[in-house]
């Protein structure tokens, strides 16, 4: 007979399943993404949320859903060019953004639950290391190289103990300029498929501030 004292608790049990019912719908709707990645583009979803009389909250919804998916960011940005112009699309992208970062970090938070020790990890755990020590400075010069995926970062960082506000205001500065960047461009296209004038100012920004997205990690590592 076994003893009452070695079972699992009931909350531990419901806990665990909880985990793993998220990383199953999470695995499945990454294989979804993947077997529809080819209606993941900028022109199919400014075509889609056009038509719904909500169109900033589906496009804030289809955001966060599309980071836990590890669709590219810079594939929403542009869509929000498309979708709301410079002004408004840049707010929000920018918006959309932080709540699919913020809702990575969560997930990945909850899924852990302490049982990954960030400093074990190898590789990685130096990084987390550095994120958590900067706080918010280091998170948004993460933010900033452009080889880390976002949703990939999204996760990592939800395995350290770095507070919540600080990781959403790293992720806000360190994603803006590759946003204004992306928004600014969608903004143009979609002008010069409209057969409208006013693209080149959109189209200069977006390249400023693609240069200035390369240029500001190096910057940040010296002052940091």
């Amino acid at each position: 007979m076994i003893d009452s004292e070695t079972k699992t608790p009931p909350s531990a049990r419901s806990r665990a399943a909880g985990r793993a019912l998220v990383l199953l719908l999470l695995a499945a709707g990454m294989v979804v993404a993947w077997l529809h990645r080819e209606a993941l583009g900028p022109i199919s979803i400014e075509a889609t949320i056009a038509g719904y009389p909500a169109a900033p909250l589906v496009f804030l919804a289809a955001h966060v859903l599309a980071s836990l998916l590890f669709v590219p960011r810079t594939v929403l940005a542009v869509a929000a060019g498309l979708l709301f112009g410079i002004g408004w699309g840049l707010a929000w992208a920018a918006l959309g953004s932080v709540l699919g970062a913020v809702a990575g970090f969560l997930v990945a938070r909850y899924l852990n639950a302490g049982l990954i020790e960030p400093e074990r990890l190898r590789r990685l755990g130096s990084i987390l290391r550095y994120a958590e020590s900067g706080g918010w400075r280091s998170v948004a010069a993460l933010r900033l190289i452009p080889i880390i995926p976002h949703s990939l970062a999204n996760y990592a960082l939800g395995l350290t103990r770095l507070p919540l506000g600080a990781y959403a205001l790293g992720s806000l500065l360190g994603q803006l300029p590759m946003t204004i960047a992306y928004v600014s461009l969608g903004a143009a296209g979609g002008r010069v498929a409209a057969g409208q004038a006013g693209w080149l100012a959109p189209t200069l920004v977006g390249v400023a501030a693609l240069v200035v997205s390369f240029l500001l990690p190096r910057l940040l590592r010296r002052w940091l």
